[in-house]
């Protein structure tokens, strides 16, 4: 293992006016795969107190006299000295709220500035903490830490987020310093939880002891810690530069540090970054065949283990492209579903990895924002012309894609077998809000059996390493609470909802899926699959809360009535189509009250089949025929005055 720290030494611009810094005139020109890095750097002591301006990216081949479009963000970053500045002076200020530069550059540190947006007059301001957790993993001590600090410096809850990881609301600006180093010092972080980089990496959040989960949560570790920026930007702002020794396997460190085909800034602060970071957010789910309890196709890159029949993990399948934000009635925003890249062995995974990021940094649009995510740019040049490109960082060919087997969505809830003699047990957590007495109850079995946790891609929460022994106790205790362990259903539909169109609970993926369309209201989607494999459609606009019902119960009882054996809600919608679905609506005036239905079953018990079967076949008949011809003889025999039928 390579040991490495927290921090880095600070490359920093003099305040002095007599030096110039060449300006951002943008990354790498399209034509050319060789980077030229003239970096102008200056070793002096990092210092909050004086002005300081970032080290400059490379200058693009000039061709023009203008200077290319680019948002305010990019020009924030440029001029922050690797994101520090002017952050780590406005969280000294006596103001309960930070600048419009600090307000981009800390969501970089995994916080966002927020305010009552109910509240009239005056702002009261506060910020939000998102943690950075792969594969949702969340050890004992950070899960105490954590549910601490919501009560001492929060609102009082926990929320899971669908990238595996905690939020924490209400922190106040006095005391982020605080709750910031206290996560950092139990063994947690926040750094590139938010911002233009590349967020949580996902990965199945069952610990199940098999090669592949195991692998694929291996791989997710190292995609992350490729991945976290390298100059200490973080630990110089929330511990004042204090090291933290961590260690990373030696593969990751050797593919960051490659440089064999331009994917790197040499001497920079940030090899795979630059000054600039990425374009925009960048996800990466990981996970093994079938298990898609990631929504692996909604990343920008996803990562699928592939395997040998003996269960030998051999390499990845690649997909490319997914993401989910979009803006109300603005049709070049759209969600998009990844599509395949190829394969490559399982030794050069970090690389490929760090050649399709370098693609997207280069060549990702910095000039607005909407269209800054790599699938706009796969969009634009094709699947063909990306590869080919990424191709050329990567230095080599990809590999075909391999056949996977059909996916399936899992929720991992109830009790399970990790396969090392422990248990687990998924727990259903309502809209990811863990408050009240569950969050008592939560902490008082964590705290007690010394358990880790894991939060899964659908905001709930598995409880790791139980002993068989503990399982009743356990169990008794989190019924009273009120919490769902293991959920039995039929069957069921996959809903989301969510208050805006960016799609951070991924409502596009949904059989039906409702999106903030405005105060009180909704956009309607329909037609995702179970298993997470197909875009909805926007089926109905600004819909009001009050007028939802009018609009799913006709929905659902033509679904019960007309659909086909074990037709999902999601494809019964696309098999009708929408058009056909309004009509339905339009004419519906409530259920159809079923007819009277007529219990034709004569017989109670066993034994007076029996006698009735013997007289049957003597008269060529069967039980069921004899019975009815007695009971009919009995009504008419009733009707004209006869006390006793004939058989």
């Amino acid at each position: 293992m390579t040991t490495s720290f927290g921090t880095a030494t600070s490359t920093v611009i003099p305040s002095d006016p007599k030096i110039r810094v060449q300006s951002f005139m943008g990354l790498k020109s399209s034509h050319s795969i060789a980077l030229t890095r003239n970096l102008r750097v200056f070793p002096v002591p990092f210092s909050t107190a004086s002005l300081i301006r970032a080290v400059s990216t490379p200058v693009k081949p000039e061709t023009t006299t203008t200077e290319p479009k680019r948002s305010k963000v990019e020009v924030f970053k440029e001029q922050s000295n690797f994101i520090r500045y002017p952050l780590n002076e406005e969280i000294l200020t006596d103001t309960s709220n930070i600048n419009e530069a600090a307000t981009q550059l800390i969501k970089f540190h995994g916080s966002y500035q927020q305010y009552n947006r109910d509240e009239r007059g005056t702002r009261s301001y506060s910020f939000m903490l998102r943690t950075k957790n792969p594969g949702g993993k969340v050890s004992n001590q950070l899960y105490l830490t954590m549910d601490d600090l919501a009560d001492q410096f929060g609102i009082g809850t926990l929320r899971l987020t669908t990238r595996q990881t905690f939020q924490l609301h209400g922190v106040l600006k006095k005391n982020l310093k605080t709750v910031m180093s206290t996560i950092i010092k139990n063994m947690g972080s926040t750094l590139g939880a938010c911002g233009d980089l590349n967020r949580n990496v996902l990965a199945p959040a069952a610990p199940l002891m098999t090669k592949e989960y195991l692998f694929a949560q291996e791989t997710a570790d190292n995609i992350a810690a490729l991945l976290t920026p390298q100059s200490g930007f973080y630990y110089d702002v929330w511990v004042d530069g204090e090291k933290f020794m961590t260690s990373e396997p030696p593969e990751v460190v050797k593919a960051r540090n490659d440089n064999s085909h331009g994917t790197n800034f040499p001497d920079s602060p940030e090899p795979i970054y630059g000054t600039q970071f990425l374009p925009r957010k960048f996800k990466i789910a990981v996970t093994v065949p079938t298990d898609n309890s990631v929504d692996i196709l909604t990343n920008d890159i996803g990562v699928v283990v592939v395997s040998d029949e003996n269960r030998e993990s051999q390499g990845f399948n690649i997909y490319v492209g997914g993401g989910m934000g979009r803006t109300h009635r603005l049709e070049t925003t759209f969600p998009r579903l990844g599509e395949p890249l190829g394969y490559v062995p399982k030794g050069d995974i970090l690389y490929a990895i760090k050649a399709i990021v370098a693609t997207q940094r280069d060549h990702g649009r910095r000039d607005d924002r909407k269209y800054s995510r790599m699938k706009y740019l796969i969009s634009s040049w094709g699947i063909e012309k990306f590869r080919s490109v990424v191709e050329q960082y990567y230095g080599k060919k990809f590999e075909p894609f391999h056949e996977l087997p059909e996916w399936e969505f899992k929720s991992y809830l109830g009790w399970h077998e990790q396969g090392d003699g422990a248990l687990f047990c998924g727990l259903h957590v309502d809209n990811g809000r863990v408050g009240g007495k569950m969050k008592k109850t939560l902490r008082e079995v964590i705290e007690k059996y010394n358990l880790n946790v894991r939060i899964t891609p659908n905001q709930n929460l598995i409880l790791c390493d139980i002993r068989s022994t503990w399982r009743r106790p356990i169990t008794t205790v989190l019924a009273q609470t009120g919490l769902l362990v293991g959920l039995k259903y039929n069957e069921s539909v996959v809903i989301r909802i969510t208050g805006c169109p960016n799609g951070c609970a991924r409502p596009y993926m949904a059989e039906l899926g409702l999106v903030g369309d405005g105060p009180n209201s909704y956009q309607i989607w329909l037609g995702g699959t179970p298993n997470q494999t197909q875009l909805a459609r926007t089926f109905m606009n600004k819909v009001k809360v009050q007028d939802l019902e009018k609009v799913f119960e006709p929905l659902f009882y033509y679904w019960k009535r007309k659909r086909q054996p074990k037709e999902s809600f999601g494809g019964f919608s696309t098999r009708m189509g929408f058009e056909k679905l309004r009509v339905l609506m339009d004419k519906w005036e409530g259920p159809v009250q079923a007819p009277a239905r007529y219990n034709l079953k004569p017989f109670a018990d066993k034994e007076t089949y029996e006698a009735m079967d013997e007289l049957a076949k003597v008269q060529n008949k069967s039980a069921h025929q004899l019975a009815i011809e007695v009971i009919r003889n009995f009504v008419a025999a009733q009707k004209n005055g006869k006390s006793e039928p004939v058989i």
